[in-house]
């Protein structure tokens, strides 16, 4: 029985992974690091210093601290969101819908708390989550399970009564981890890929959340 729901942030709730790949292109080309658009979108879902640490370790700078372009990066990302609000379609709806079945809600994001905090604050969303968590201390972001099996300790409900609203491949991976049941709502652009069966559901937005499918995780 799902007693839970627990959403991801970027690209789920709202449509920051543009403002993500902006920002990084942005970053790295002032401090002479090549990366391709291609390259930000490979890392999508994945916290911002393991990406920052990986482009160091292949094309060295010294003109400032991996921690330095990571803080850069964030305040852009911030500052775009503030001003866009990009709210995904269906968002409000679905929320709404989750509390109506009697779900517990929280946010697990890979993104720092400064960013999630912002994010809730713009889309005025302060009360509707029982718990806010972040990727940003722990050991590992995902695809490791660890923030996601946090959320449900927050919660109080099994990993196994939770399902995971996802939009990328590497959140899947931790939702599965987790053994979370899994709703995911690929990028338009990379749905097709085959890696996504490992879902429980596939949606082309959070407008096609319903109560019939909520109920039908359980079978």
């Amino acid at each position: 029985m799902v007693r839970a729901a627990v959403f991801d942030m970027d690209g789920l709730m709202i449509d920051s992974e543009p403002y993500w790949r902006q920002a990084q292109l942005e970053l790295f080309a002032k401090i002479g690091v090549p990366i391709s658009a291609q390259d930000a979108i490979d890392t999508t879902g994945i916290r911002i210093d393991q990406v920052v640490n990986m482009y160091f370790e292949r094309t060295p700078w010294d003109c400032m601290s991996c921690q330095q372009v990571c803080d850069n990066i964030l305040e852009r990302v911030i500052d775009l969101v503030r001003e866009h609000k990009p709210v995904m379609p269906g968002l409000f709806q679905a929320l709404e819908l989750c509390k109506q079945q009697g779900l517990k809600l929280a946010l697990a994001s890979s993104s720092p708390m400064t960013l999630i905090a912002a994010t809730v604050d713009a889309l005025e969303l302060t009360d509707a989550f029982e718990a806010t968590l972040s990727a940003e201390d722990l050991r590992y972001g995902k695809p490791h399970p660890e923030v996601y099996l946090n959320a449900c300790d927050a919660l109080d409900v099994p990993p196994q009564e939770c399902v995971a609203m996802e939009d990328s491949f590497t959140g899947l991976l931790a939702a599965k981890a987790a053994q979370m049941k899994t709703i995911v709502i690929p990028e338009a652009s990379v749905k097709s890929q085959p890696h996504f069966v490992i879902a429980d559901r596939i949606l082309a937005s959070l407008e096609e959340v319903t109560q019939e499918l909520l109920q039908s995780l359980d079978r």
